[in-house]
């Protein structure tokens, strides 16, 4: 990954989980990238399902991959409309 301040950090929503702890997550400006889950996440099982509001950083020489580094929480139940 690139250094700390070149990394770009955007929100985006998981729209598919993917093997592997990746994911294709919906960024606010309507592209699609695999992101996978950063180490401390995985370290403290923070569980990732479909709909759920992210953090992702990304790097500035491969913009369709990032890492999950923050999950929101939930606010209510999910609409399975959202993601048709």
């Amino acid at each position: 990954m690139a250094r700390e301040d070149e990394k770009i950090t955007v929100e985006g929503t998981i729209i598919e989980a993917l093997p592997g702890t990746q994911f294709r997550v919906k960024l606010e400006n309507g592209h699609e990238v695999i992101a996978y889950l950063s180490g401390r996440m995985r370290r403290y099982y923070i569980r990732i399902l479909l709909g759920d509001l992210v953090r992702v950083e990304m790097s500035p020489y491969d913009l369709d991959r990032g890492r999950i580094v923050y999950r929101q929480r939930r606010t209510g139940p999910i609409d399975p409309t959202d993601f048709s």
